[in-house]
């Protein structure tokens, strides 16, 4: 004799639980889409935060730098292809030169059409975080911000009449008060410490590190910021 069984009833508060958990599993896996097509600096349109930040100096219209950073809830693979396929579009082209992509950060060069560019995501809480930065390389010239072949550039001025200097590199820069006098350092790549005195007092000491053609701005207020990267 056969006998036949009948499953097992679901009680329909768990039925409603496991069709809430395959929808927002379906929705997970939906492709990411930038927020605005049109725009230069592109954000995936789920994104939870986003900041956008210029850098631009007296005399010239166009930034210096442009910088985004946004949180996104997927997966650092699916951001990391959505801005591969959304910079292609907008003419940026990947380098391989210190390109690094691991499970939960990544980290692209690009020459862009305006200049350098750079994309770095990471994790945390769950999301992707990212870090997306585009350098203008005629507006920084213009300006004279560029550094010169392989260096890094320093600037750097005071606002009060007292005279200050500026420890670097084993050399020291005086810096003449009473009116604004920005001075410009280039040096190689690496890490320095450094130390600003006014009359004869050591004001401040701390570290910089710049890269191969980047720009840097020390401050020498009560900022909390004490350097700016401005290209």
């Amino acid at each position: 004799m056969t006998t036949a069984g009948r499953g097992a009833k679901v009680p329909a508060r768990w039925r409603l639980l496991a069709c809430g958990l395959l929808l927002l599993a379906s929705c997970s896996q939906e492709p990411l889409t930038a927020a605005d097509s049109h725009a230069d600096m592109p954000v995936p349109k789920r994104s939870s935060h986003g900041n956008f930040s210029t850098t631009k100096v007296d005399g010239i219209e166009v930034p210096l730098r442009l910088e985004v950073k946004a949180q996104v809830p997927a997966e650092l693979s699916d951001v990391l292809a959505f801005y591969r396929a959304e910079l292609g579009k907008r003419g940026w082209q990947e380098k391989p030169e210190g390109a690094m992509v691991a499970a939960d950060r990544a980290r692209l060069t690009f020459a862009s059409p305006k200049g350098p560019g750079t994309l770095k995501l990471g994790r945390a809480k769950g999301e992707t975080t990212i870090e997306l930065v585009q350098r203008n390389t005629e507006a920084a010239a213009k300006a004279n911000f560029l550094p010169m072949p392989g260096q890094a550039r320093l600037i750097f001025g005071y606002l009060v009449p007292d005279v200050a200097s500026l420890t670097i590199n084993d050399q020291t820069i005086e810096i003449a008060g009473g009116v604004n006098h920005p001075q410009m350092l280039d040096l190689p790549p690496g890490t320095y410490p450094y130390a600003l005195q006014v009359s004869g007092h050591r004001l401040r000491s701390d570290t910089i590190t710049v890269a191969a053609g980047e720009t840097w701005s020390l401050r020498f207020d009560d900022d909390d910021r004490k350097s700016d990267q401005i290209y």
